[in-house]
């Protein structure tokens, strides 16, 4: 697949892919004898497996470690589990932050609704009233 494609697939910009091979979370990609990038399925499968963590907050320096010790092999395994372990439980954590947050959103919202409600009550009220003043 050309950048081109990957990009359109992934939803990424060429600047981002570039930058991900240049600093070694994808592999080097190969290159067609006109010097054109030429993704494979295999490539494509790091890319969304970064594209998934970084929407998940995951950084870049984990990345960096986590790519660098896949690349020496399986006697990183257990590290590498301890790492994806670490980010899980700071994603927990940060979705349950997240969870009380939304929750106090919909708490304010419902007030506002309320309150607007109270309002157009009270305006229609006062309409009718007028109205009534101004027939009687």
């Amino acid at each position: 697949m050309t950048i081109a494609e990957v990009c359109e697939r992934f939803e990424l910009t060429q600047d981002t892919l570039r930058y991900y091979e240049k600093i070694g979370l994808i592999p080097t990609i190969q290159r067609k004898a006109s010097g054109i990038r030429n993704y494979t399925e295999e490539d494509c499968k790091w890319i969304e497996f970064i594209k998934c963590m970084r929407s998940a907050g995951l950084s870049i320096d984990f990345l960096s470690e986590y790519v660098k010790l896949f690349k020496e092999g399986d006697s990183t395994l257990e590290k590498r589990r301890s790492l994806l372990i670490d980010q899980r439980t700071l994603l927990k954590e940060r979705m349950h932050e997240m969870q009380i947050t939304l929750n106090r959103l919909d708490r304010k919202v419902e007030r506002y609704d309320t309150l607007v409600l109270e309002k157009e009550k009270h305006l229609k009220r006062n309409s009718i009233n007028t109205e009534i003043e101004l027939l009687g």
